[in-house]
């Protein structure tokens, strides 16, 4: 039997931890998907609908208000469901939610505005087993607890204007950089010649990095990048 590290969704939603009120008999319908939060498709397991936004904030996928006051906050909850998020491959709503958290018995599928690992601020850490200190790219709203070793000379930006960083590869590659961390970092970002759009050396540490797009090929989720 697995037995998960933190109350099971199920759990929280029921005794209101994350003050919310029991959801099990809510519907979400559109033109191309229906489910229920919590609903049993087979016996002894449960399924539940989460939304991730361009800020890195965490919801139910139905919430009709997506802000700071009705995303998850308590972070035992948050680490535990971003260190077990991947890809959905299940054959379940896999188009529409392309990823999932494990917890057992519960299937926590996920969906967002972009990628599902949005970074919010750069930190300084000595990782497990490292005996110097690194700067890591953070994310989860949980301070440092989820990370991803900072590489300078690997932020790219897409013509859309988002700025992207790589990320842990269960969730394809990639991490967003969160809009409040991006214009702090547009700052150091250099242009070459002609070129006002995308740029070209970016500024850190005192240390001119030459930006390298070449990981984007190793995206391995369906982005509209373009090197």
């Amino acid at each position: 039997m697995t037995h998960c590290a933190v109350p099971a969704v199920s759990t929280i939603l029921k005794f209101g931890l994350l003050n919310r009120r029991p959801l099990c008999a809510r519907t979400f319908c559109s033109d191309k998907i229906s489910y229920v939060q919590g609903q049993e498709p087979e016996k002894g397991v449960r399924e539940y609908f989460y939304y991730i936004d361009h800020q890195g904030m965490l919801f139910l996928d139905d919430s009709k208000i997506k802000n700071f006051t009705s995303c998850f906050k308590e972070k035992k909850f948050l680490t535990f469901f971003f260190r077990r998020l991947k890809k959905n491959n299940l054959g379940r709503y896999e188009e529409h939610f392309p990823f999932w958290s494990d917890c057992g018995k519960e299937r926590n599928f996920v969906r967002g505005d972009d990628v599902p690992i949005v970074y919010t601020h750069i930190a300084k850490k000595i990782p497990r087993g490292a005996s110097e200190e690194e700067e890591h790219m953070c994310y989860g709203h949980v301070g440092d607890v989820l990370s991803f070793k900072f590489s300078p000379e690997n932020i790219y930006m897409a013509e859309t204007g988002r700025v992207y960083h790589p990320g842990p590869p269960n969730t394809g590659s990639v991490g967003l950089i969160s809009s409040k961390l991006a214009i702090e970092l547009s700052k150091n970002f250099l242009f070459e010649g002609e070129n006002t759009q995308c740029p070209s050396h970016f500024v850190w540490n005192n240390t001119v990095h030459k930006l390298d797009p070449s990981w984007v090929k190793n995206v391995t989720i369906k982005r509209d990048f373009k090197t």
